[in-house]
């Protein structure tokens, strides 16, 4: 059942303290994911082959609202969380309240933190954290016309 996948950050750190072992490296990437599109399910899947384990940090509504305005998200928490945790890349989903993912990368320590291009790696949030004790950070480039902006300005001038 894939709604198992949508777990809770202490459910998550137990799961991971059994399963994580010998040389399984832990994969974290973040984001709202509204409007799910064939550019985050390819940014998944290539997150998920650096690693053996695809945690996904999803944005909450309210930390939504506080990063990209009143009107967002479109599609609320529990159907996003739903979405990702049907994907084959995605191992697991937890839920943020933070507009920042650095309290959830600290609890998690993953080998390798992933965002998108469009982030600088200085700017990475948790970056720095996450190389102090071995890790890494990869940057993956979006697919060129696949965004969740563009949609929103496609739908827009329906």
């Amino acid at each position: 059942m894939p709604y198992s996948k949508i777990k809770t950050l202490p459910e998550l750190l137990g799961i991971l303290k059994k399963t994580r072992t010998g040389k399984r490296r832990l994969v974290f990437t973040n984001g709202c994911f509204d409007l799910l599109h064939a550019g985050h399910v390819d940014y998944l899947a290539r997150a998920r082959s650096l690693g053996d384990i695809l945690v996904v940090g999803l944005n909450s509504d309210r930390s939504v609202r506080r990063l990209k305005g009143a009107k967002r998200p479109l599609v609320g928490q529990k159907n996003r969380a739903r979405v990702l945790s049907a994907l084959e890349a995605v191992d697991f989903v937890v839920i943020f309240n933070d507009i920042s993912p650095l309290r959830l990368i600290k609890a998690l320590r993953p080998d390798i933190l992933v965002k998108g291009a469009d982030w600088k790696t200085k700017d990475i949030v948790g970056g720095e954290f996450v190389k102090s004790y071995g890790g890494r950070v990869r940057r993956l480039p979006y697919i060129k016309g696949l965004s969740t902006r563009g949609l929103l300005r496609k739908i827009e001038t329906l």
